[in-house]
């Protein structure tokens, strides 16, 4: 009896899916698929960074359509099963295997110095991102070095016109082609939304924005009056958000009858937006899933620069009036977040524009 630990179904320490479904073995198995790249992505982060990442998978598999990846994150219950083969969380577990492991590529996108650190200690034939140099975060080669100086330099970072998959893109030495986000949606849970009506279009208010950034809040009168606009157009209005977001939405509901569900567990939160025809957002974990589920989207942003982000001709970005001077700050330095200059009629108008595209 053999086995054949170079294909891509192989887990070494239970059996197979091939086998478990159809009992096959190793031996003239018709499934065997040889494994052509081992490819090893280090994408920490926050939830919406990592979803933005994932592009990486799509172009990896158009060169090499029998590598196996194996992705390294906090948020693991984010990336989609049925495109990454190994999921791992950071751990002495994963440390353990990755570094007694020979990799064919290793892509470490996290500036994080345990990120860097694993980084520095595999071994791999293909190395692209950031590594750990005397205790500091730095680019493995030149092709890294323009995502590095815009996380130390504003000037550097305003000044940049690239989107962010173009540039981790540029970083692997390859080339964006505009390739989507991969999420799971959920569908197969089992959710059931019976408040939606199928037959309106159904506009989602995602609302917050986190704690980190809070300039990036619109006001929650500003969000009652959209409501208020859009429910009078026809539209099916729903509230979105997570336990943060809680009285906030529920103020909103009240000032506005919006439909306000509540907050959910995040893959009942995906499988909520999907259910949209298209979101208003803040640029947030929400804009993220919005995009990764290929809805049309109205974004707002004041705080960062507008070329980082790629609608995939699926929406439109609105800024403020005036020009923000906040850049990537948590509070206005004039004392008024450039937030309070966007118009809910603008907002309205913009929602019209993208549902027509």
């Amino acid at each position: 009896m053999i086995y054949k630990h170079n294909c891509l179904h192989f887990k070494g320490h239970i059996p197979c899916d091939p086998h478990k479904e159809n009992g096959y073995h190793c031996d003239g198995c018709p499934a065997f698929a040889e494994i052509e790249k081992k490819i090893l992505i280090i994408k920490l982060g926050a939830i919406g960074d990592v979803i933005r990442t994932t592009p990486l998978v799509t172009k990896y598999k158009e060169l090499y359509p029998h590598a196996k990846f194996t992705w390294i994150t906090l948020s693991p219950a984010i990336l989609p099963k049925n495109e990454i083969h190994e999921i791992l969380p950071l751990s002495i577990e994963t440390v353990l295997y990755v570094e007694n492991t020979k990799w064919d590529i290793a892509i470490n996108l996290d500036k994080e110095k345990e990120a860097s650190a694993l980084m520095a200690k595999i071994e791999s034939t293909e190395k692209y991102g950031f590594t750990l140099k005397d205790g500091a975060t730095v680019p493995i080669d030149a092709r890294a070095e323009h995502k590095y100086y815009t996380g130390l330099f504003d000037d550097v970072s305003k000044a940049n016109t690239l989107n962010y998959c173009t540039e981790i893109f540029d970083i692997c030495d390859l080339t964006y082609s505009g390739e989507k986000y991969l999420l799971d949606n959920h569908s197969d849970k089992g959710f059931s939304w019976p408040e939606i009506d199928s037959s309106k279009t159904v506009i989602g208010l995602n609302t917050g924005c986190g704690p980190r950034w809070t300039t990036r809040l619109w006001s929650i009168e500003n969000w009652a009056n959209l409501a208020k606009i859009l429910l009078a157009k026809g539209y099916q209005v729903v509230l979105l958000g997570g336990e943060q977001e809680d009285e906030r939405n529920t103020s909103i509901a009240a000032l506005s009858n919006a439909q306000y569900f509540g907050y959910f567990s995040l893959a009942k939160f995906i499988n909520l937006i999907d259910q949209m025809t298209l979101v208003v957002t803040q640029v947030t974990m929400g804009m993220h899933l919005t995009l990764g589920l290929q809805k049309k989207i109205v974004l707002m942003n004041t705080i960062f620069n507008p070329h980082e982000f790629d609608l995939f001709n699926n929406g439109e970005l609105i800024g403020p009036a005036k020009e923000c001077k906040c850049f990537y700050r948590g509070s206005c330095i004039d004392g008024e977040s450039c937030m309070s200059t966007i118009e809910p009629t603008g907002i309205s108008d913009a929602v019209d524009r993208v549902l027509a595209i």
